[in-house]
């Protein structure tokens, strides 16, 4: 893990190097949990740069993450670097892509309703509070798709984004407008 953290240190937000350190972690799985364990040292700068490269770590390949699904689940609330709660809302929204996609996937065998519930949680918590735009979109989607479970969500999440509509900027409202449309289609 040390060696892992000391590269981390010295990434900066470029995608190249975000990427370059994710490459790292994909050629060497035991390299995994360590990174997981830093994006929750929530305390540490150095958590953000982790969230950074777990999302792209997760993007190629998301069944690492289910090994850990447990882990990152019940921690996700503790991130709290606005620079760190965008990758960790974007994984959360490609959980539930996943989940309720068309393909077969093994996240589908994995979360379980206890999961899905505190995604929920941290999504409507990442809308209503003062969070960056694209936060707020990742967890707008996040919260459409799980309310095909979740009956409750769609309703709640139409008063939200009802109610905030004209306080936001341009980019949020693109994206609201968007899942309201979805919304009163169904």
């Amino acid at each position: 893990m040390n060696l892992l953290y000391n590269n981390l240190k010295y990434i900066n937000a470029s995608r190249q190097a975000r990427l370059q350190a994710a490459e790292l972690v994909l050629a060497n799985k035991p390299l995994f949990p360590g990174l997981l364990k830093i994006c929750f040292m929530v305390e540490d700068k150095v958590s953000v740069k982790a969230c950074w490269v777990l999302e792209f770590v997760c993007k190629k390949n998301m069944e690492w993450l289910l090994g850990d699904i447990d882990y990152f689940i019940e921690n996700i609330h503790k991130i709290k670097f606005d620079s760190a709660v965008r990758p960790i809302a974007k994984i959360c929204e490609m959980l539930c892509c996943e989940y309720f996609g068309k393909n077969d996937s093994p996240v589908k065998k994995i979360l379980n309703t206890s999961h899905l519930q505190k995604i929920t949680e941290c999504c409507f918590d990442w809308i209503i509070n003062d969070e960056k735009v694209a936060v707020k979109a990742y967890s707008m989607q996040t919260l459409y798709l799980l309310g095909k479970e979740i009956k409750w969500i769609h309703p709640e999440l139409k008063k939200i984004l009802e109610i905030g509509f004209s306080s936001h900027s341009a980019a949020y409202k693109a994206r609201a407008r968007h899942i309201l449309y979805q919304l009163n289609k169904n």
